[in-house]
């Protein structure tokens, strides 16, 4: 598994105009190529009367499914481009759509290569993009007297809580990086004098900051 991997922050679309070209730029996060098919064919249809609705997207924290669409410009000078923007940002699990209206203004290959791109390029910087990182599930099983603490000491250290539920016991639910279960699992038996047990679980990504 990769150890991180960025996405889009948010769904959203970005307007650019090149040579009186309008170029909309739709973003959106998706989990899988099913959810960028369907997100390619609702931009589609909210836009029939635009010249081309091109497409691109990424499934995979390794970014093993790529697939893009010229939508009727010329082969290379839209879908590849606006992918080989995403892959150059380091962006997964994410499909963008450029709608373009025609102004009457041929761009010519080139023209059309970097306006694509573009549009993909300053949506990004607009709606911005989250990382995301592998991290190891865990629980942490503590009494009740030294749950409240606790739970402020782990967000002040910045571990990711992931849930907290009030039984018998508090179990909290919390993700970490690989590298700190060594560490974390002396520090949580000082902070609570041994009283907590700490339980490894699965794999799975989070969020870790947005830029």
């Amino acid at each position: 598994m990769q150890e991180q991997y960025r996405t889009v922050a948010r769904a959203g679309v970005h307007e650019t105009e090149v040579s009186r070209s309008r170029f909309l730029c739709a973003l959106a996060p998706a989990a899988t190529e099913q959810e960028a098919q369907e997100f390619v064919a609702r931009i589609r249809k909210e836009h029939p009367t635009a010249n081309h609705n091109c497409f691109a997207y990424v499934i995979g924290a390794d970014a093993a499914v790529q697939k893009a669409g010229d939508d009727g410009e010329p082969g290379g000078t839209a879908g590849v481009p606006m992918l080989q923007m995403l892959l150059r940002r380091d962006v997964r699990y994410a499909v963008a759509v450029v709608t373009r209206y025609f102004g009457g203004v041929k761009l010519g290959a080139g023209g059309l290569i970097r306006a694509y791109g573009g549009a993909v390029g300053e949506a990004l910087d607009a709606l911005g993009t989250t990382t995301r990182r592998r991290f190891r599930l865990a629980t942490v099983t503590v009494d009740h007297q030294r749950a409240g603490k606790l739970e402020n000491d782990l967000r002040a250290t910045g571990v990711a809580v992931r849930d907290v539920s009030y039984a018998e016991a508090v179990t909290i639910g919390i993700g970490l990086p690989d590298a700190d279960v060594d560490g974390f699992t002396a520090w949580l038996a000082d902070a609570t004098a041994g009283s907590a047990t700490l339980e490894l679980g699965g794999e799975a990504y989070g969020d870790v900051r947005t830029g």
